[in-house]
């Protein structure tokens, strides 16, 4: 649905229209000019869409660590795309003059994101979605904000070591990811004949690799690496293999709708030219975080430094770059 909204017709105008539409009369009416600093804005889409329920709605995750995840407050999300994404919501405050603009959270999953997201549930989504070429298609994607590499979360001691070695193995991933279309995909061209189990979300697909149902997981590394931070026992896990994809993280919108994706992009890139970024980083990368107050110790790349330091909405990379 697109809203929209411009200057009503003041008395005077309708009154000259009147006028002019009888033939028999020889008065006249002249409106007044119209003063530009008194003219309604006009917006359309999710803004004006905002702006008539004094809501924004947030789609958050609950387990993309250390994205968007729930730690000790089960209503309040936490994480360095939250970070950016509360970033986005200042903007929108200040762009619709509504300071007091209301926030609702809203639970998204790997299935149901883009959906939510296509049909008005959720503003927008800031998370671990990687933009490409295909959901280009059904959404909007704001300027990058992290890239990674997909590879495997195994036991030190399971002889896994590259993506070859899942042959005859159980392999799990999480539903609706790209992980999951390449390494079917994978299984099939290699006749691996690997098991490949989907789990809901990255903390089931952990808790199945941890609970031995499955012999390695595999998703964006990033991701692998905040699995492992909140394992029983983090040194008896490793991310090993040849990353098989390189692929960049947005914020999810609607398409066909420039005027909250200028509002989106321009907020993040404020972010990052002001070297705010690097703090909000360290605090999610580099420092103990919830819930078990584990360091990720998860160095910023020079593939996320270049896209720092020139902002695009770009699909993911097509071609693997150093990291």
């Amino acid at each position: 649905m697109t809203y929209s909204f411009s200057k009503p017709l003041t008395l005077a105008a309708f009154m000259a229209l009147g006028l002019a539409g009888c033939s028999n009369s020889s008065d006249t009416s002249t409106e007044a000019p119209v003063d530009d600093a008194t003219a309604t804005e006009t917006m359309n889409g999710t803004l004006q869409k905002i702006k008539d329920s004094g809501t924004i709605v947030v789609g958050h995750r609950d387990s993309s660590i250390p994205f968007s995840y729930i730690a000790d407050d089960p209503n309040q999300p936490i994480g360095y795309a939250h970070d950016l994404e509360m970033k986005v919501v200042e903007a929108v405050k200040q762009k619709l003059n509504m300071p007091d603009l209301n926030i609702r959270y809203n639970l998204v999953t790997s299935q149901t994101r883009i959906p939510l997201v296509q049909n008005g549930t959720v503003d927008f989504e800031c998370g671990s979605t990687t933009n490409n070429e295909e959901r280009q298609k059904q959404v909007a994607f704001s300027n990058g904000f992290f890239e990674i590499g997909t590879r495997l979360l195994t036991k030190k001691d399971s002889g896994i070591q590259d993506f070859e070695d899942l042959k005859g193995q159980t392999l799990v991933t999480t539903a609706g990811t790209t992980s999951e279309r390449y390494i079917r995909q994978y299984n099939d061209d290699n006749q691996m004949d690997t098991n490949i189990i989907s789990a809901k979300d990255h903390g089931e697909a952990f808790l199945m690799l941890e609970n031995g149902r499955a012999d390695a997981f595999m998703m964006d590394d990033v991701l692998l690496a905040g699995e492992q931070a909140k394992a029983k026992n983090p040194d008896e896990w490793v991310i090993v293999g040849e990353p098989q994809s390189f692929e960049i993280y947005g914020c999810m919108m609607r398409k066909d709708d420039p005027e909250f994706k200028a509002v989106v992009d321009e907020a993040l890139t404020n972010v990052f030219s002001s070297g705010e970024i690097n703090s909000i980083y360290d605090k999610w990368f580099l420092n103990p975080i919830p819930p078990k107050n584990v360091n990720l110790n998860f160095e910023m790349s020079d593939n996320l430094k270049a896209l720092i330091a020139n902002p695009h909405d770009s699909a993911q990379p097509k071609v693997a770059t150093a990291q």
